[in-house]
């Protein structure tokens, strides 16, 4: 008996030695790569300072209204991977892509992503970019909380928001994030450190915007060294873990009636009739229905519905700033 305990133990100990030597060279191969990468990094934006971090607004465009794009959870180079729309709003409009704190070209700020700082900081950006308000809010996913939150506490500030496939403040509230969410959010950040995300590479970036042509073949190299270095760090995995809290404060505010919010509710055809693309398309009903000037239109498309049918969003867009400035 006890010869079979002393195999097992060693087998433990190799499997143990094998396993630490394996995330050992997963970790310098990943701090290779981004040594390697870093020459790729030049940056794109003006950079709006905040003590000794840093964070990115891209600008491009001319024209009265500005429209500042806001990218959902994770995505990791938004000046990259929202060019293919974005392009679109800039022939006739001012644009700005805020890359807020651990995306893109902006620092990790480590702090705890609570939506007033968040917010405070996007509004200070903007400013230290050469942005002034009014602004049309173009949030995507998990931003459409700070994007009702900001139209909610400085209504002035926002003429209008499009709202890309948005996560309601409602939702995260009614579907909180479990204990079993949590552990796999805190241990993809800390794989992700070790440079596991590495070997899933369709996992880091989107690799429909590596198929698509809106990106030079430099640009889309820039795109994944990008999205290498600041795919789900410590301020992304924070924004997750805060989503709940962060909705609750949104949630206590009154609805805000008078922004005009356009609800574009990306639907797959594969889920057209499942119980969630259902009831998603119910709450932004619901959410219009309070407010003076709205409307929810469906788009055929995955939730990254930005890169399938831009110039739809465009157009959609266009139409509906119509009926907003007639109505002021």
């Amino acid at each position: 008996m006890r010869k079979i305990v002393n195999v097992l133990k060693k087998i433990g100990i190799a499997l143990l030695a094998i396993v630490i030597l394996a995330t050992l060279a997963v970790f310098i191969n990943h701090k290779i790569q981004l040594s390697k990468e870093s020459a790729l990094l030049k940056g794109e934006g003006v950079l709006a300072h905040f003590n000794n971090k840093k964070i990115n607004v891209y600008n491009e465009g001319s024209g009265e209204d500005t429209y500042v794009f806001m990218v959902g959870s994770g995505v990791a180079a938004p000046v990259y991977e929202l060019k293919g729309m974005y392009r679109k709003f800039s022939q006739e409009n001012k644009i700005a892509v805020v890359e807020r704190a651990g995306y893109g070209y902006s620092d990790v700020f480590g702090d705890d992503r609570d939506m007033d700082t968040i917010l405070e900081q996007t509004r200070e950006a903007l400013v230290q970019s050469g942005n002034k308000p009014p602004y049309i809010l173009v949030p995507h996913s998990l931003s459409g909380v700070e994007a009702i939150y900001w139209s909610q506490k400085y209504p002035s500030e926002i003429k209008a928001i499009i709202a890309l496939d948005i996560g309601l403040p409602q939702q995260y509230v009614a579907h909180p994030m479990g204990f079993m969410d949590s552990i796999m959010v805190r241990g993809t950040s800390l794989l992700t450190t070790l440079g596991f995300h590495r070997l899933a590479p369709s996992s880091v970036y989107n690799p429909e915007v590596i198929r698509q042509s809106f990106l030079t073949e430099h640009e889309k190299d820039v795109y994944k060294a990008l999205s290498y270095k600041q795919f789900f760090n410590r301020d992304m995995e924070q924004e997750l873990l805060q989503s709940y809290n962060n909705s609750v404060k949104s949630i206590n505010l009154p609805y805000p009636q008078d922004t005009p919010i356009l609800f574009l509710d990306a639907i797959a055809d594969q889920y057209r009739d499942s119980i969630y693309t259902v009831q998603k398309n119910k709450d932004y009903k619901s959410f219009a229905a309070q407010l003076r000037l709205s409307d929810v239109i469906t788009l055929r498309g995955t939730h990254s519905i930005y890169l399938y049918v831009p110039d739809e969003i465009y157009k959609l867009s266009t139409s509906f700033m119509e009926k907003v400035n007639h109505e002021r």
